[in-house]
């Protein structure tokens, strides 16, 4: 059963349900042995843990991955080893964190143009300090 751990965590910890080897520069869809039905209006998003980011350069590749309502399978998770040596999970290890959040649903309407922003079109960067 998934848990947080500590009372108040976003993230609800996802354990890998198999021993796997990620290559070094390789990634690998581990299972989780969870399925979970997100409630309708909310989102499951994905995350990486930073514990195994820090200590072995392991992400989530798609990073957050989305869980939509209406999915009902295993959660897998796309791991992906950034260093360069083979780094091994073991099964029960915490591979990834699940976090659940309301979405809001939206329909699309087609226009000549954008209203005024303050930003603009300023992009990568543009809101950083100088």
């Amino acid at each position: 059963m998934p848990t947080r751990a500590h009372s108040g965590d976003a993230g609800i910890d996802l354990r890998s349900a198999e021993t796997v080897v990620i290559a070094g520069e390789g990634w690998l869809s581990v299972g989780t042995g969870v399925a979970v039905a997100i409630p309708t209006g909310h989102v499951g998003l994905v995350a990486p843990r930073s514990g195994l980011a820090a200590r072995h350069g392991i992400g989530v590749a798609n990073g957050p991955g989305v869980v939509d309502a209406g999915f009902r399978g295993e959660l897998r998770v796309i791991l992906i080893n950034h260093g360069q040596e083979a780094v091994t999970i073991e099964r029960g290890e915490r591979i990834a964190q699940l976090v659940v959040v309301p979405m809001v649903e939206i329909e699309f309407e087609e226009v000549e143009e954008l209203p005024d922003s303050v930003r603009g079109e300023g992009g990568f960067g543009s809101s950083g300090r100088h």
